[in-house]
């Protein structure tokens, strides 16, 4: 097996107190106690949900907002200029890497942090406000465009932002379950989307939805980015992130020491093809596309389908932290593409099992199925924040984690519902799109199993001298 390796590190010595220039002693920037790991845990969460849910609401009112903002005498046309605004939001999540990730690894990952969410907040609140096609022509799918695209560049920063973030905080040894906790918030983002967007429509009904009251889910986060930025205000720099700099060990050049470096695009591209491509296509395929099977190709009642997807994300979601713990016994490389060999050989089953029970519906096996999906998706994105983490040297970790990351899961997966829909389309074959998801999957437990080395063992508190609690 050809295994990468990370570029090599020496550690250093333990900083004096006296050289810290007014910071605490040097035993204050160790990892996080428990009781305050779990705050920061929890503060990390909070916001990076609320970013999760302000960026999936289009997803989830994709098939609904797709005619008011690029009517079309053929509804296939709309979805698919739906689904392709859907996809711009991700095709600029890695320039939000590039940006965001440089603030995060020069000046510190907390002001990167507060940057995201307000960028991400906004936008969202501007879509809630904006007028529809009928009212402002070509204008509003033009602006909307755009606002997806902010809100890309925001997430392409908050990402790797939360894992550095949690990692920072955590002992080695352990990292894999605590960074897992921070895996939740997408889906949960995904979660509280469909409850909102459903107990919306449900309480008003479908014709005031339509009218306005699709706005107010994208309104509502104006109070959430109050609460957002309330969280992040108050949290402090990371500990390793703190020695770092007090050691005179930050990158001054995080984007020439990242992407400058032949030996380190070589670890990027490593990452991406071999860990964070087939994980994008895998967790896209289990919640988005799934849902998008059941509304726009099967036709099932969208209360059903939500509930579907819902209860499938409940059941699932617990699993995120199972795997990531696992991941600190037996490594994330077995999970990691574990998940995706198992899903690109039942996609298509699991599909056609989906389409026959679809008419008449039956509410227990669609869950059932989806649940498997949303299972695959626990195992490949549960232990890839930790992964990606040791997978690349602190002073240009923001920037390294955050490019293949976000070039995989907004490229790759991003783009799924759009690519997928295309090859439906062209081949009037309803399970013709699973062909793309399978590949990317196929195509990563390959060079992942073969040229990616296994990183739980990796000590990243090594790098700044620092001791475990």
């Amino acid at each position: 097996m050809i295994a990468s390796t990370r570029p090599d590190h020496t550690p250093t010595a333990r900083i004096p107190a006296h050289e810290l220039d007014g910071e605490a002693p040097a035993h204050a920037h160790a990892p996080a106690p428990p009781r305050k790991l779990w705050f920061v845990i929890g503060a990390a969460a909070a916001g990076t949900l609320i970013e999760w849910y302000d960026f999936y609401l289009y997803a989830v009112l994709t098939p609904f907002l797709a005619p008011l903002f690029f009517p079309s005498n053929n509804p296939a046309t709309s979805l698919i200029a739906g689904f392709a605004t859907f996809g711009a939001g991700f095709a600029v999540r890695p320039f939000g890497a590039v940006v965001f990730g440089r603030i995060g690894d020069r000046i510190g990952r907390k002001f990167a942090f507060v940057l995201t969410v307000s960028l991400m907040g906004g936008s969202t609140v501007a879509v809630g406000l904006l007028p529809t096609y009928a009212r402002a022509g070509i204008a509003a799918p033009i602006i909307l465009v755009t606002l997806r695209c902010l809100q890309g560049l925001a997430l392409g920063g908050e990402y790797g932002g939360a894992a550095v973030y949690v990692a920072e905080h955590a002992p080695d040894g352990k990292r894999g379950y605590y960074t897992s906790w921070i895996q939740t918030t997408a889906t949960l983002g995904l979660f509280v989307a469909l409850a909102v967007v459903l107990g919306t429509r449900l309480s008003l009904g479908d014709a005031t939805f339509k009218s306005w009251a699709w706005r107010i889910p994208f309104l509502l986060s104006a109070l959430l980015l109050l609460v957002a930025l309330y969280v992040r205000v108050r949290m402090r720099e990371t500990p390793l992130f703190s020695r770092l700099k007090a050691s005179g060990k930050a990158s001054v050049s995080p984007l020439r020491d990242s992407l400058g470096s032949r030996r380190n695009w070589k670890l990027i591209g490593l990452a991406l093809f071999g860990i964070t491509a087939g994980q994008a296509v895998v967790w896209y395929t289990g919640q988005f596309y799934a849902l998008f099977f059941l509304t726009a190709t099967l036709k099932v009642g969208f209360v059903q389908a939500y509930t579907i997807v819902g209860v499938s994300l409940l059941l699932g979601t617990p699993f995120f932290v199972v795997f990531g713990a696992l991941s600190d016994r037996i490594g994330r490389k077995p999970i990691i593409l574990g998940g995706c060999l198992l899903a690109a050989l039942t996609y298509y089953p699991i599909f056609r099992a989906m389409a026959h029970f679809a008419h008449p519906l039956h509410l227990g096996a669609e869950i059932a199925l989806v649940t498997v999906q949303v299972l695959y998706v626990t195992a490949v994105y549960g232990p890839v924040a930790a992964f990606l983490v040791e997978f690349f040297p602190a002073k240009i970790r923001y920037t390294s984690l955050s490019v293949p990351y976000h070039v995989g899961n907004g490229e790759f997966g991003g783009w799924l519902p759009f690519v997928a829909g295309i090859i439906v389309a062209a081949t009037g074959n309803v399970f013709a799109g699973l062909i793309y998801p399978i590949a990317i999957a196929l195509m990563t437990f390959v060079i992942g199993t073969f040229f990616v080395a296994e990183t739980k063992h990796v000590k990243i508190w090594d790098e700044v001298g620092g001791e475990q609690p």
